[in-house]
């Protein structure tokens, strides 16, 4: 396991239909969306998560928490946090839950600005989510205010 300021960070927008996935070196403080992963119900399919495990060897993961605008806890920020123990519990790898409010609109925003027609249903943008939730993880770690 690397220390704290060199890890190797997977990142986790949940959905019920897609759950956005991005990796991150805490050193650079750089993000990349990977490939997101289909979802039923909000359940992965595990086997996949393994191959990414299996593939970057994370040393941390980070899960977006979909909390209302108040700060109070929604439907959906239960079944991420459950998502996020359900990790930790199959890997041994820690966990952190990271308030994500706000990164669906914005990672809506940044693919319209980059041509994206609006069906989100077809082309997600979970995967950018996924990296502005570990953008914000970074900040966050580094002083900086939260965007």
């Amino acid at each position: 396991m690397a220390e704290a300021g060199s890890r190797l960070i997977l990142a986790f927008d949940f959905g019920t239909r897609r759950i956005g996935v991005a990796v991150g070196n805490e050193l650079l403080a750089s993000a990349r969306e990977l490939e997101p992963l289909p979802a039923r119900d909000g359940i992965p399919d595990w086997a996949q998560v393994a191959r990414l495990v299996d593939e970057w060897r994370p040393d941390l993961f980070v899960v977006g928490l979909p909390l209302n605008m108040d700060g109070s806890e929604s439907v959906m920020s239960t079944r991420a946090r459950k998502f996020g123990k359900r990790l930790y519990g199959r890997y041994g790898i820690p966990c952190e839950m990271v308030d994500e409010r706000g990164s669906t609109r914005e990672a809506k925003s940044i693919a319209r600005e980059a041509g994206h027609r609006g069906n989100y249903r077809e082309q997600g943008v979970d995967g950018i989510a996924a990296v502005l939730i570990l953008e914000g993880w970074f900040a966050r770690h580094e002083g900086l205010p939260p965007r």
